[in-house]
C-alpha cells in the first residue's frame, strides 16, 4: 500500500479512501484548515495523530457507525434518564467540551490524540458552523459531553468525555435524538468500542459507508443544529 504525502500549500484534495493501508492510514501532511478538513470528512477521511508527529489522515475499513434509529438505551439507562439528574445543551460550551476530551483520562489510553493544533482547528470549525457539541450538566457544572463535525445528514463524531456517572451516555442519547429530529441519518464514530457497541454501534465496509457519506453530505446542514439550546430528554 502507498501512503501519500500532501504538501501544506496543496489544494484540499485526497486520494480515494479505499487506498488506505490495513491500519487505515491513507496520507501524511497537509494542514488543518477548514477547507481541507471539510474535504476530508466528505471523503470519509479524518485526521488522527499524536503531538510531535506530522498530520496523519485515516480511512478505517470497516468503519464504525451508529444509525440513529438503532441506538440502544438499556433499561437501567432509561431509569437513570427518568430521574432527571442531568440536563443537556447543544453548543453551549464547545471549547470546554473539546478541552475536557483532550485532558480527561480514559481507561486503557496513555494519552490523547487531540493535539493543541487540532483543538484550535476544531474550535475554528465550530465558529464557522461546521462543528457542534453537546453538553451534560448537573447543578450548573459540566459532567460529560461530545463534539463532532456536522455536514448535511452526517454527524462525524470526534470524541466524548465523562466526569460523572453516565455523563457521556446522557449527552450521546440527547445528541442522537436531536440529530435525528433535524435530518441526520448517520453518525460516523470511526472505530468501535465496547461502550459504543452496547449503545447500538456497528461496523460496515468502507464502500457502502462512502456511498452514504457522499449522498448525505450533499444536503444542507439544518441550521437548528448550530443553535445554542437546551435539549429535552423526554
Amino acid at each position: 500500500m502507498t501512503v501519500y504525502l500532501i504538501e501544506a500549500d496543496s489544494p484540499p484534495l485526497f486520494p480515494h479512501a479505499t487506498e488506505a493501508d490495513s491500519n487505515g492510514l491513507l496520507c501524511i501532511g497537509g494542514d488543518l484548515s477548514i477547507p481541507r478538513l471539510l474535504a476530508a470528512y466528505k471523503s470519509g477521511i479524518f485526521p488522527w495523530y499524536e503531538e510531535g508527529f506530522p498530520i496523519m489522515w485515516h480511512a478505517l475499513n470497516p468503519r464504525a457507525v451508529l444509525f440513529p434509529d438503532k441506538i440502544h438505551i438499556s433499561q437501567s439507562m432509561q431509569k437513570f434518564l427518568r430521574k432527571g439528574r442531568y440536563s443537556v445543551t447543544q453548543n453551549r460550551d464547545f471549547e470546554s467540551v473539546i478541552t475536557a476530551c483532550q485532558i480527561v483520562p480514559r481507561a486503557g489510553q496513555d494519552g490523547t490524540w487531540i493535539t493543541n493544533d487540532m483543538q484550535n482547528a476544531y474550535i475554528a470549525m465550530h465558529k464557522a458552523g461546521h462543528a457542534i457539541s453537546f453538553e451534560a450538566w448537573e447543578d450548573g457544572a459540566i459532567v460529560g459531553g461530545l463534539y463532532g463535525v456536522i455536514i448535511g445528514g452526517v454527524f462525524f463524531g470526534e470524541s466524548m468525555f465523562s466526569l460523572h456517572k453516565n455523563g457521556s451516555k446522557v449527552a450521546l442519547i440527547a445528541a442522537v435524538s436531536q440529530l435525528k429530529t433535524h435530518g441526520v441519518e448517520l453518525l460516523d464514530i470511526q472505530m468501535t468500542t465496547t461502550h459504543m457497541q452496547s449503545m447500538g454501534a456497528e461496523e460496515i465496509p468502507i464502500v457502502p459507508f462512502l456511498d452514504m457519506v457522499e449522498r448525505l453530505t450533499k444536503r444542507k446542514t439544518n441550521p437548528e443544529l448550530l443553535d445554542d439550546r437546551v435539549i429535552s430528554l423526554r
